[in-house]
């Protein structure tokens, strides 16, 4: 498995510079963003703690860094920084009282999911600044036969955003992998299954909910920055509220949520979904994107909790054992 993995790591490095048009380069690099976006959610989605509130935290990310680099000439990249440290402040108001008063499962859901639509409300009421419902388009940084500006975070190449991406990408999968072999997730474990009896064997219910809830806030908030980045617009619609926010939950609800690589195949089941949407439906039919979303999330609870990669692991793990299982059965008795 690891060689594999690296054998597919060393394809993707050489992709780029074998001339692939730049639509598929654009999937590409989207593909890897929203990978990284999904991979951020299910670092504390897989423990247990549900949230629908990290629409938020993506315009937060997005809109903090486009706001200090149109109005006050702040690198996006320092602009970045000032949008983690509000993301974790907001993070920590929202999430603490809540894992304080034991606001746990439904309700802290419910809890979330108004954070991420007072956010949206907040950028179209500030319409004088953001914009309001109609969008933010960073200041180009680009002159004449400039290709690229590294204070600006703006490069006119998809090769420098597919390699970028790509490296954010491995470090949340590097991030997902550590908390996944740290302490912290069998204490988030032990919690979800029966929170008062993991209190008291000593175990500190809080902290170990705040701590995953701050890392899987700031790095969505670096998913938020590199979106406006690329994009090169912002749009409350698609970087915050309940609709970006219920995507993230099925993407990775679809790819597996318990699986490492399980967010990244939801990144590209939803974007393989969502060009096959726009091809065949366009934008005439407002809402039917949105609502096929939420048939399939169902669907997908239903009958395929693990998700696509889960499902298929498990499903490629269950047929050497039962083939182990059948073995001693067939052999002729002596």
């Amino acid at each position: 498995m690891r060689k594999l993995a690296l054998a597919l790591l060393a394809a993707a490095l050489v992709l780029p510079l074998t001339g692939v048009g730049n639509y598929p380069l654009h999937l590409m690099v989207t593909g890897l963003l929203w990978a990284f976006i999904y991979t951020s959610w299910s670092i504390m989605g897989r423990l247990g703690l549900v949230s629908f509130g990290h629409g938020a935290f993506l315009g937060i990310g997005a809109y903090g860094s486009v706001l200090l680099w149109n109005f006050h000439g702040l690198s996006p990249w320092l602009g970045l920084l000032v949008s983690i440290v509000v993301t974790l402040a907001v993070a920590f108001l929202i999430a603490w009282p809540c894992f304080r008063f034991k606001i746990v499962g439904h309700y802290f859901a419910l809890v979330t999911l108004a954070l991420s639509e007072v956010t949206r409300l907040i950028i179209v009421g500030l319409r004088d600044v953001t914009g309001g419902s109609l969008g933010l388009t960073p200041k180009s940084a680009l002159g004449s036969g400039e290709s690229w500006s590294l204070v600006a975070m703006q490069f006119s190449s998809k090769v420098v955003w597919f390699y970028l991406m790509l490296g954010c990408w491995l470090i949340a999968l590097y991030v997902w992998h550590r908390v996944d072999r740290s302490m912290n997730r069998l204490a988030l474990e032990a919690i979800s299954e029966e929170e008062d009896a993991a209190a008291s064997v000593g175990i500190d219910v809080s902290r170990a909910k705040l701590t995953v809830t701050l890392l899987s806030a700031a790095m969505t908030c670096v998913g938020g920055a590199l979106y406006a980045q690329y994009q090169l617009y912002v749009n409350p619609e698609t970087v915050s509220g309940i609709g970006i926010s219920l995507q993230m939950v099925f993407g990775v609800i679809a790819g597996g949520m318990f699986v490492m690589l399980g967010p990244a195949v939801g990144a590209i089941f939803l974007l393989v979904l969502s060009e096959s949407l726009r091809v065949l439906i366009g934008n005439d039919a407002l809402g039917v994107d949105t609502t096929i979303y939420g048939l399939l999330l169902i669907l997908f609870i239903i009958f395929m909790p693990k998700g696509i990669l889960g499902t298929l692991l498990e499903r490629v793990g269950a047929r050497p054992a039962a083939q182990a299982a059948a073995a001693p059965a067939s052999q002729p008795v002596k």
